[in-house]
């Protein structure tokens, strides 16, 4: 529900917003936005697959501010994709532009707003970890946090534009002027209330949510009204502005929604009386979108009482919605149970390779085969080919230890044969996992996996688990900083090819996450800050063109955790060829096409 040009329209009358000292509140946090918003402004370097532990750090700084403060925030993120074809359709879009940004980065170093894949993961697991009121939303995540927000009389901390058009009575802080890191005893920021927007622009503050629809270019006749023709004389002003001055000038006359919207539909001359009434319709529907509900969120943070659900989810699993809720699943089930699809992960990649996601595909295949989708023969992935987002239906697998297990009754089954379809999916015995810490074992196993099917070069492995089990000791030792030691010398942009093949791990990974999820945790959750650092692991594939492990990380302890687990790894592919693999070839092509990589 953007409003094009209204961020700017505000920046150009800021006096709307109110300064204040904000402290012993409760706070209701959009944490679909706080994730990119910390994530960008950490300024983290992010080409190289992710700087998982610092930007841990960088979340947890953010959480103790508030607390403080005397801030209790309570985080709403989002547990699935829209029903709404529109917004499918503007994800796609999305999807388009961020592949060739991905593109960019990889071929040039640039920096971008791209998410590395995991994350979303670490930011969930921080929050959970530090005991952070968190809930994923089924349904339109805006319009129940404001619904909250009103019950509560809290702001609500976002920069979705939405917030300017709901009615809040605590108001609505953007994080733009949110200066948590300049806290003391309170946080210095500015309040924006519909109250003051209505006030300064001279308008009926019911006039708001026909503000919005009319204001929206959703509807290509709507877009046809020359709004800029209200505007008064005066300085000059850029297009978007001035046409959002000119509507709410028009909207002036006006003191109902209904009289507002019949009235612009006289504004389009050329347009038949029933494509008029058509029109009339959706925009009068859109406008209850910021109609506020009754919340379900507030049992479920203070009491624990499930979420109200949308009707088309009623059909879904009463244990799977609950997860849902609490963070157990990631959303992408609800996805491929509702619509029959799911979006794939886009990290920094040459279009010149394959999608990363393709080796992780026969896990997803078991995942759908868990997941029986309604009138869906398979599932819709949208991944990318070249520099083009595209959709593939991939068709689910029920073999094995899955043949007898049922979406309904996945928690009362056997954990053995819930485990049982973990590993056979990952191709892994359980033996082989005996000797490996609890919460590695399913990073192991993964390990296991993408050595059989990527086929990366030995020095890949090696230098994978060197971070892993690098991670492990000092998070057992508690230190955050100083063990990665001086990665800032590693050149821009990365090498492609062992960056794709980095890729392919972190999709595995997530994947049968996923997986393990859906079948109720038969393997111990990994710490997941601490498994992969991006500029380490590139660092160390350096390192291993002249040393071996033991002679760059001497430590007694390192070695035989590193020993163990390399053994445990190259025995569950024993047949491998490690100087002829995926990588080796890889490389060869990107030579071929003038595209090797920097650090080569």
């Amino acid at each position: 529900m953007v409003v094009e040009g209204l961020y700017s329209l505000l920046e150009d009358n800021s006096q709307i917003f109110k300064d204040i000292r904000f402290r012993d509140s409760k706070l209701l946090i959009d944490g679909c936005n706080l994730v990119f918003i910390l994530f960008f402004k950490s300024k983290l370097e992010r080409n190289h697959g992710g700087q998982y532990l610092a930007f841990q750090t960088y979340v947890q700084s953010f959480f103790t501010t508030l607390k403080k403060c005397g801030i209790k925030p309570y985080v709403v993120v989002n547990g699935g994709s829209s029903i709404s074809k529109i917004k499918q359709k503007t994800k796609m879009e999305r999807g388009s532009v961020l592949v060739q940004k991905t593109h960019s980065a990889a071929q040039t170093g640039k920096t971008d707003k791209i998410l590395p894949i995991l994350t979303k993961l670490v930011f969930q697991q921080t929050l959970i970890d530090m005991e952070v009121p968190l809930v994923k939303c089924i349904g339109e995540i805006n319009r129940e946090l404001a619904a909250l927000a009103s019950e509560w009389r809290c702001p609500v901390l976002s920069n979705a534009s939405d917030f300017y058009i709901f009615d809040l009575p605590g108001g609505f802080l953007r994080h733009d002027d949110f200066r948590w890191e300049s806290a003391d005893s309170y946080i210095p920021c500015k309040r924006y209330t519909t109250s003051h927007f209505c006030s300064f622009f001279n308008i009926n503050d019911q006039l708001l949510p026909a503000f919005a629809t009319l204001a929206r270019n959703d509807y290509e006749n709507l877009r046809e009204i020359k709004w800029i023709i209200f505007l008064n004389g005066g300085r000059r002003k850029t297009y978007r502005i001035a046409r959002l001055e000119g509507l709410l000038i028009w909207l002036r006359r006006f003191q109902t929604t209904e009289d507002a919207i019949r009235a612009a539909m006289t504004l389009m001359p050329n347009v038949s009386r029933q494509e008029q009434t058509m029109l009339l319709s959706k925009v009068e529907k859109a406008t209850l979108e910021y109609r506020l509900p009754s919340s379900s969120l507030q049992g479920f943070f203070t009491e624990g009482t499930a979420l109200s659900l949308p009707k088309e989810v009623t059909w879904v699993p009463d244990w799977v919605c609950a997860s849902l809720a609490k963070g157990d699943l990631s959303g992408a089930e609800l996805d491929v149970l509702l619509h029959g699809r799911r979006n794939l992960p886009k990290p920094v990649e040459s279009g010149e390779l394959p999608s990363s996601n393709l080796v992780s595909q026969p896990i997803r295949q078991v995942l759908y085969g868990l997941l029986p989708a309604l009138g869906q023969s398979g599932v819709e992935e949208v991944d990318w080919d070249g520099l083009d987002f595209h959709t593939v239906t991939v068709q689910p697998v029920v073999q094995g230890a899955t043949q007898g297990l049922r979406l309904d009754s996945l928690p009362q089954a056997d954990r053995t044969v819930r485990l049982k379809v973990c590993l056979e999916t990952l191709g892994v015995n359980q033996e082989t996992l005996e000797g490996v810490p609890p919460h590695l074992r399913l990073p192991v196993a993964v390990t296991c996996y993408w050595l059989r099917r990527a086929k990366p070069d030995l020095k890949l492995l090696k230098a994978l688990l060197m971070v892993m089990i690098q991670g492990e000791l000092n998070r057992q030792e508690g230190l955050t900083t100083g063990w990665q030691g001086e990665t800032n010398q590693i050149s821009q942009p990365p090498d492609c090819v062992v960056a794709h093949s980095f890729n392919q791990w972190q999709a595995c990974l997530i994947h049968t996450w996923e997986l393990n999820q859906l079948l109720c945790m038969p393997l111990p959750k990994p710490h997941f800050a601490w498994l992969f650092q991006g500029r380490l692991v590139h660092q160390r594939v350096k390192q291993l063109q002249e040393k071996e492990p033991e002679e760059i990380l001497p430590s007694d302890d390192f070695i035989s955790l590193y020993r163990s687990i390399l053994e445990a790894v190259l025995q569950s592919d024993p047949g491998a060829d490690r100087a002829g693999g995926t990588v080796a070839q890889l490389t060869a092509n990107m030579g071929h096409l003038g595209m090797g990589g920097s650090e080569q």
